[in-house]
């Protein structure tokens, strides 16, 4: 049954990816280059595994997750012009961050645990994985 909420939860995030870009086409198509030209940025958050795991897993979880582009997707919306400057940075970063995100889940990137970096809320990811890379 956890495979099956698995392989759902990945399926929802390859949509929330697909949405993104589709949105970033149809809202700016003047720059909707920028949404798969950013994707490795956001992974700069894994630098807290420098540190340590745990200090790791909580950058990483604070870049990898839907709130924060939601939260710049109702910036865009609520800069007065909706057409400003502003209102399109803001929009290009949350069809962006959402994209990254979504693809990250889709192939099966969660949010990580704090004792290693291949443990995520969506199983183990890599080498070792007991299911042999199905779901």
């Amino acid at each position: 049954m956890t495979r099956q909420v698995h392989l759902v939860q990945r399926v929802e995030a390859g949509a929330v990816a697909l949405v993104a870009i589709a949105a970033a086409v149809a809202l700016y198509p003047d720059w909707w280059w920028v949404v798969p030209a950013a994707f490795l940025a956001f992974d700069l958050s894994m630098l807290g595994y420098a540190r340590s795991t745990a200090a790791g897993a909580m950058t990483y979880n604070s870049v990898h997750n839907y709130a924060f582009p939601a939260l710049a997707g109702l910036v865009a919306l609520a800069v007065e012009p909706v057409t400003s400057a502003a209102s399109t940075a803001a929009g290009v970063l949350a069809c962006a961050w959402a994209f990254h995100v979504g693809v990250d889940r889709a192939l099966g990137y969660g949010l990580k645990l704090p004792e290693s970096f291949r443990s995520t809320h969506l199983g183990r990811i890599g080498a070792e994985r007991s299911d042999h890379g199905h779901g």
